[in-house]
C-alpha cells in the first residue's frame, strides 16, 4: 500500500518517468505501468486459498528484523539463524520462506529510509503550499434544540494559517475522509504534507521513532490526494501546534456562545462562512495584511483537486445460517437468495 502511494506521488506530483520509478523501486516497466494505468489507490490482490505458514509468527520475525537492524554488521544474526529461532518457536516451514519475508521487509524499510529521510522534524517556517495540520476536538452546539456534543474536524495551512472546520457525529473513517474531501475544497487544494497525532483511524501501530502501521484505508486516501502524511511522537503536541492552538482560539471565537441549528447541516454550512469570515478579520503575524491575503498567495501553490475520495470502508462477513451478518454490535439481514454468494 505504501509503495503504491509512493509510485503515484513521483509520477503525478513530482512527474518522475516510468524509467526513474522503476530504477528506484526496483520494480519492472510493466508493472509499474500497470499501477499507474489501475486508477486505483489500494491494490487489489488474489489472497491465496491456504495461509502461509509463517503467518503466525509474521510479527515476531519482524520484531527481529528490527532488533538486527540495530546491531553492527558483527554482530547481526543470519537468516539462517532467525530461521532457527523461529522453528524453536514452533515454525515448521522452509527457509525459503523466511528469506523472502526479510528480503520484502529489507526493501520495504530501504524505500521509507529513501523517500522520508533520517532525523525527521516538525519546522516552525512553513513555505507556501507545503504542509497541514490536523487534529480533532470534542464541542457542543445545539441541534434540533437539543444540547449534542459534536466530533469537530480541524484543518490548518502551515504558511497562510487559513482554517477550516466541520462537525460529525463520531471520529470513524467515513466522517475523516469526508472532511478531507471538504477542507480541500474550501482550502483551493492540497498541500504537499499532512502532520497528524497518532488517531485509530490513521495508525494501527505505533514503531520506534517515526515508524508507524498505517491502515489500508488511510493510506489509499494519502495516496489518492497525494501528499506526504506524517505523524507526531507520542504526546508531542508541540509538533503541530499551530493546530493545537486553532482548537483553543476556536472555542471562544465560534463554540461561544452555543451555536444553534436546526440540522447538523445547517451548522457545517454556517461553520464554513464564519472561517471565511474570520480569515479577513484575522492577522496574519508573520505576513503582511490578513490570513486571508496570505491564503491568496498560498492557494496558487496548492496541487490541484482531484475528485472527491470514495470514504466508504469493506468489511468482509460471514453469513449466518440464519442470513444475518454482525457488524459493530448489531445485526444486519441478507436477503436469502443471496447468502450463499456472500458466505462464499
Amino acid at each position: 500500500m505504501e509503495l503504491l502511494s509512493v509510485i503515484r506521488r513521483w509520477h503525478f506530483r513530482d512527474h518522475l518517468s516510468i524509467r526513474e520509478i522503476s530504477r528506484r523501486t526496483n520494480l519492472s516497466r510493466n508493472t509499474v505501468r500497470r499501477y499507474l494505468r489501475s486508477d486505483s489507490e489500494e491494490p487489489r490482490f488474489n489472497l491465496p486459498d491456504r495461509p502461509s505458514r509463517l503467518d503466525p509468527h509474521a510479527d515476531k520475525l519482524s520484531h527481529m528484523l528490527r532488533q538486527e537492524a540495530g546491531k553492527s554488521r558483527k554482530q547481526k544474526r543470519t537468516i539462517k539463524q532467525l530461521h532457527a529461532d523461529l522453528a524453536a518457536l514452533g515454525y515448521d516451514g522452509s527457509y525459503n520462506r523466511v528469506a523472502a519475508f526479510a528480503r520484502d521487509w529489507k526493501a520495504a524499510r530501504h524505500l521509507e529510509q529513501k523517500t522520508t529521510g533520517r532525523g525527521v522534524f516538525v519546522p516552525l517556517a512553513f513555505s507556501t503550499g507545503e504542509a497541514f495540520q490536523f487534529d480533532w476536538s470534542e464541542d457542543w452546539a445545539i441541534i434540533a434544540g437539543e444540547r449534542t456534543k459534536l466530533q469537530v474536524a480541524h484543518f490548518k495551512l502551515s504558511y497562510s494559517r487559513a482554517f477550516f472546520l466541520r462537525a460529525y457525529p463520531q471520529q470513524t473513517h467515513e466522517m475523516l475522509f469526508d472532511a478531507h474531501n471538504h477542507a480541500f475544497r474550501v482550502l483551493g487544494g492540497v498541500p504537499r504534507r499532512g502532520i497528524y497525532d497518532n488517531m485509530r483511524t490513521a495508525v494501527d501501530r505505533i514503531g520506534r521513532g517515526k515508524e508507524r502501521r498505517v491502515n489500508a484505508r488511510f493510506s489509499a486516501m494519502v495516496s489518492h490526494f497525494l501528499f506526504e502524511a506524517e505523524f507526531c511522537n507520542p504526546a508531542s503536541g508541540w509538533e503541530k501546534g499551530q493546530i493545537e492552538k486553532n482548537v483553543q482560539d476556536t472555542r471562544h471565537r465560534i463554540w461561544q456562545p452555543t451555536p444553534s441549528f436546526s440540522s447538523l447541516a445547517g451548522l457545517n454550512d454556517w461553520l464554513e462562512a464564519r472561517c471565511r469570515e474570520l480569515w479577513a478579520q484575522t492577522a496574519h503575524g508573520s505576513h503582511p495584511g490578513s490570513v486571508a491575503d496570505a491564503w491568496a498567495e498560498e492557494a496558487r501553490r496548492l496541487m490541484p483537486l482531484p475528485r472527491p475520495f470514495d470514504g466508504f470502508v469493506e468489511h468482509p462477513k460471514r453469513v449466518s445460517p440464519t442470513c444475518l451478518i454482525h457488524f459493530d454490535r448489531n445485526r444486519y439481514s441478507v436477503p436469502a437468495a443471496r447468502s450463499r454468494a456472500w458466505e462464499a
